[in-house]
């Protein structure tokens, strides 16, 4: 596989490519994706040993797809929306919202969603996001990016005397690789399913 393929992600191969109509694509791409994040984090999947939410699995997918300048809108839009207090993450409720919660035990993990954006979104313009095998490694960089500021956040809060990773990592871990393994096949399949409708 080529990995030299110049700037291009998903959406670029999608709908207008210029004028006033590309600019209403992404202010819609972006809205779309804002509403996206807000109910993939919401939606709790029993697993053992902890439900999972698919929060991580929209992220990245969207970072991939959209690339990193229109990603990083997208979640930065997603981050306000929750700084001004919409029940819109993971944890966040009626009674636990805004940059409050937001500077809580979740903060890091919010941190490393920007980090992990950008990097599936530059790796995507490479062309890692065209087979499984690119796309599972670009996606494993993605999500240490989220635990890195996320464990270290908690860290800081908790005190490293504190079982940390218990907490923040390795409950999540088996959850994770299905995740990751369902963004690993979805975004390739896309792109198959893009070429052959132009074929």
């Amino acid at each position: 596989m080529t990995l030299a393929v110049p700037n291009r992600v998903l959406i670029d191969a999608l709908g207008p490519k210029s004028g006033a109509a590309l600019q209403l694509k992404q202010v819609a791409l972006v809205l779309a994706g804002i509403a996206v994040l807000a109910i993939a984090a919401k939606i709790r999947v029993p697993m053992w040993p902890v439900p999972i939410t698919m929060g991580t699995f929209a992220v990245l997918s969207l970072a991939a797809a959209y690339g990193a300048r229109l990603g990083l809108v997208t979640i930065l839009g997603y981050m306000l929306v929750g700084a001004l207090g919409f029940d819109v993450f993971a944890g966040s409720s009626a009674e636990a919202y805004g940059l409050t919660y937001m500077m809580g035990s979740t903060g890091g993990y919010l941190v490393g969603y920007v980090l992990a954006t950008l990097a599936l979104g530059l790796l995507a313009a490479r062309g890692w996001d065209r087979s499984f095998a690119w796309m599972a490694l670009a996606l494993l960089i993605g999500n240490a990016l989220i635990y890195l500021p996320g464990l270290a956040w908690l860290g800081h809060l908790h005190g490293w005397d504190q079982p940390i990773l218990q907490w923040g990592l390795l409950p999540f871990l088996p959850g994770d690789v299905l995740k990751l393994a369902l963004a690993a096949l979805t975004i390739p399949a896309l792109w198959r399913l893009v070429g052959t409708a132009r074929g």
